[in-house]
Formats: structure tokens, sequence, C-alpha cells
């Protein structure tokens, strides 16, 4: 996800919930930001420096006298777009409030000139506490944006506010602050990419030239935007994407296999992949030689967008177009047959689509006009589309 990285400090409290900021952490990550963690003395008895360091990857310190030459309060407040304090106790709570700055993390808090989201987790009654309440009201008076702990069970088995939020509620805050937007959060997102290869031997194959750079720009940027993404790669030479789970398939019936199972529970589909028409009727095992071959007996490959949108219910489904110019009335019929939300069409008779970094063609949506797009890159083509299908989603 590189490009997209912004840097936020995590700042830990010692709290039994400092664990559940290895999940956000790692969510973080996937969206794009790049993380050091500040963990506070007494955090470091839940969980430690070296889980902290292997998580980021980024060293970690926790006291204003560790690596004194590097000015760390100092040198982390310049460097951090935002700070996030997950979870904030209510002792930290109180030191940050009244200024104090006794250990590296509230050395930094006082350093800092930027966005701050503190999460707060507690016993219920430490939450209530009237000197609770008033730090918190300090802090937001400040400028700190301050979340509500959860209502529900607690470690102590009590029940009541004070549970630490769930990741995807601390990401929605985080949107709030930065100019990231968490518009797909709770969506799960389904996406084909690359050519599809059919057999002919245990050699040869029939396939095409796609990338698959195209469904992988939709990945990135729906995981960006807060989606849970399913990415089914056909035959790409791509880096998998951290965040992103990827199914990596070969042939058309391969790919139609993973739709059918997967299909079900998506949001949004997006059949980037280019998947061969035809297979060859009968696979030969071993290399067939070279005075044998006279011709090869085609049999159709099953329509992959036609057969799962029969089982299509709730799901915004985008399809792509690929012609050999800019045929209009090709993409409107498509759209309509297939029974897709969106189309996107490629006119590829110039050669710059399959495996280049820009993109231009038109955005054809049921019941809509067709949007044109310029000469653009992929990850902005991908942008235009999720913003297409939230529409459709409402």
């Amino acid at each position: 996800m590189q490009g997209f990285n912004r840097e936020v400090i995590l700042g830990v409290g010692g709290g039994i919930a400092a664990y559940k900021s290895c999940d956000l952490l790692r969510r973080l990550q996937d969206h794009g930001f790049a993380v050091t963690v500040v963990p506070t003395p007494s955090s470091l008895n839940f969980v430690g420096k070296a889980t902290w360091e292997a998580l980021s990857g980024r060293a970690v310190t926790a006291d204003v006298f560790e690596n004194v030459e590097e000015v760390r309060h100092v040198s982390l407040a310049k460097k951090a777009d935002f700070i996030i304090i997950a979870p904030a106790t209510a002792d930290l709570i109180a030191r940050i409030a009244a200024g104090r700055a006794d250990d590296l993390l509230t050395n930094v808090v006082l350093a800092a000139d930027v966005p701050i989201l503190v999460v707060p987790a507690m016993h219920p009654q430490m939450w209530n506490d009237p000197a609770t309440l008033a730090n918190v009201e300090t802090l937001r008076t400040r400028g700190f944006i301050v979340l509500d702990p959860e209502i529900g069970a607690l470690t102590s088995g009590d029940v009541g506010q004070g549970r630490f939020p769930e990741t995807a509620t601390i990401l929605q805050a985080l949107s709030e602050i930065s100019d990231r937007t968490f518009d797909l959060l709770g969506k799960k997102i389904l996406i084909t990419a690359g050519g599809t290869r059919e057999p002919i031997d245990s050699v040869r194959f029939i396939g095409n030239q796609s990338s698959g750079k195209q469904g992988f720009a939709v990945a990135r940027s729906a995981l960006r935007r807060g989606a849970t993404v399913t990415l089914i790669a056909a035959n790409t030479n791509l880096s998998d994407i951290d965040g992103v789970t990827t199914v990596h398939v070969q042939s058309a019936q391969e790919m139609l296999d993973v739709l059918t199972k997967e299909f079900e529970q998506c949001d949004v589909l997006v059949m980037a992949a280019a998947v061969a028409d035809a297979r060859p009727e009968s696979v030969v095992v071993g290399k067939i030689r070279k005075s044998d071959y006279g011709s090869i007996n085609l049999v159709e490959n099953p329509d992959l967008l036609k057969t799962i949108l029969a089982n299509k219910s709730h799901q915004v489904v985008i399809a792509f177009a690929a012609e050999g110019s800019h045929d209009v009335a090709a993409a409107e019929a498509k759209l309509s047959s297939k029974g897709a939300d969106i189309l996107y069409l490629n006119d590829i008779s110039h050669g710059d689509i399959f495996n280049s970094e820009t993109t231009y063609g038109e955005i054809f949506i049921k019941d809509c006009a067709s949007v044109k797009v310029a000469k653009t890159t992929k990850d902005t083509l991908a942008n235009q589309l999720l913003d297409q299908a939230l529409l459709k989603l409402g």
C-alpha cells in the first residue's frame, strides 16, 4: 500500500484492553498508515515491547530516558500526523488533563500539535466517577476527540459502560480527524483480477495479457476505505496485499468455484478479471509434440458473470468490457444482458490498457447517465467505481 502512508503514533495505556490494540495496529497498517507504538511503562505488563516491535516493525520506547540522543518525545511529535491513545486508562486521562509529562507518551502529547484521538477503557464506576468525567470534558474542550467506551461485559465480570470500542468504531472516529474516508466500513467487497489460463497440455495454455493491475487497484482502494476485501487473483505477478484475503486460481472454472462460494456474503462484486471464453475439450498429460499438433477442439467456458448473477440478491455488481473500439452499444447491451449495475468500458484499440498503469474509457450505470473517464491512473478509476457502487448501495 505504498503511497498512502500517514504517520500515526499509537499510545497504549496500562489496561487489560491493551491487547486489543494489537488488532488496531494491524488494521491501521492495512489501511495504509505507518504506526509507531508508544506504550506507557505500566502497559508493558499486559503487552510487551517485543510484541509491539514485531507488529509495527519499528523500535519501541516507553521512557523519556531511553535513546535520549534522539530527543524522542520531540522527534516523534514532529513526525506524527495523528495520535491515537488506545486504551486510555483513568490514570492516563487524568495525567494528560493535568498536563503532566512523566513518561514518553505524555511528553509526546505535550510536544505534539496534531489531532489526538483518545479511546477510554476502564471499569464503569471509574468511567462515571466525577473526576474522570471532568478530565474527559477538559480534554474535549482542548480539542481532543474522546470516544465514549462501549457498554458490555468487562474483565471483572461486571457489565456496564467501559468496554474498549470495536476497531471499526475507532477507524471511523479516525476518519473525522484525517482526510481518509472509511465509507466502506462493514462492507464486504469481492474482486476478480488477472487473466485465466486454460491448459492445453502440461506445458501450454490459452491465456490473455491481463496483468491484474486494475483488480488489485480496486482491492487497495476498497481496503483503504474500510472494506473487508477478498481478491480472486488469476495468474498475476503482483504481490499479495496485506489485509486482503487473496485466493489464487488458474482457470475460469476455478474462479467460478470461488465466486460461487463467496458471492452470497459480499456487498459489492467487481469482475475485473479477463476470463477466457473457451477451453480445450481435453487436456493432454505431458507435452504434445510439435508434429502431433493439428487442431485444438474448444468448448465454451461458463459465463461467470451471468452464472453468478442468477443468484444476485442485495449485491452491487461492477463488470468490465474490453472492446476494440469505444463501442457504446456493445457496452450498454452487456450491462443489460449480464444484469450488472455498473460497467466500465475499456477501449483497447491503442494497446495501452493491459499491463499499463493508466486507463481511459466510460462508466455505464444502470438507470443513470454514463460517466466519461479521461486518461487516469487505475487507482483513481478504482475509487470512481467504488463511489458509484456506494451510490447504488444507498
